[in-house]
């Protein structure tokens, strides 16, 4: 499994864990008030699973199982895939902690247009390996 895989997948599986006990938290709140400041956790909550787990888990597992190129890097443009990796952790950490701190609706912003830069950067290094079946590599050799 190649190491930005591992990097992903581990992240995601902290998120999960964490958006988990977070939602826990507020799940207890709901029955036995625990204090005033348990509400501002539920954009972390959110942020954590749908972006950190899902997204992440993605991700990771797109750049895992994509095809190989035959002639070149195998794994293509990997730097496009290690700066979509930060964006994606600053941008959920940002937003999160912007919107659960109570920063101006900038900071929050910031975070989801990272988000949104890690989208359209995994995709700049994901888009040469996706091809249509039976379609030939860069050198003409076949791939299968």
């Amino acid at each position: 499994m190649p190491r930005l895989t591992v990097w992903f997948v581990r992240t995601a599986l902290f998120y999960l864990a964490t958006g988990f006990l977070i939602g826990a938290v507020l799940l207890v709140h709901r029955g036995f008030p625990l204090a005033p400041w348990v509400s501002v956790l539920l954009p972390l909550h959110v942020q954590f699973l749908l972006i950190g787990w899902m997204v992440q888990l993605t991700l990771g597992v797109a750049f895992w199982i994509l095809p190989r190129f035959r002639s070149g890097p195998p794994r293509g443009r990997e730097g496009f895939a290690w700066l979509a990796y930060a964006l994606l952790n600053g941008g959920v950490i940002t937003s999160a902690l912007g919107h659960a701190a109570g920063l101006p609706s900038l900071v929050p912003l910031l975070g989801h247009t990272a988000v949104g830069l890690a989208g359209i950067t995994f995709g700049l290094h994901a888009w040469p390996r996706v091809k249509v079946f039976g379609a030939s590599d860069q050198e003409g050799q076949h791939v299968t």
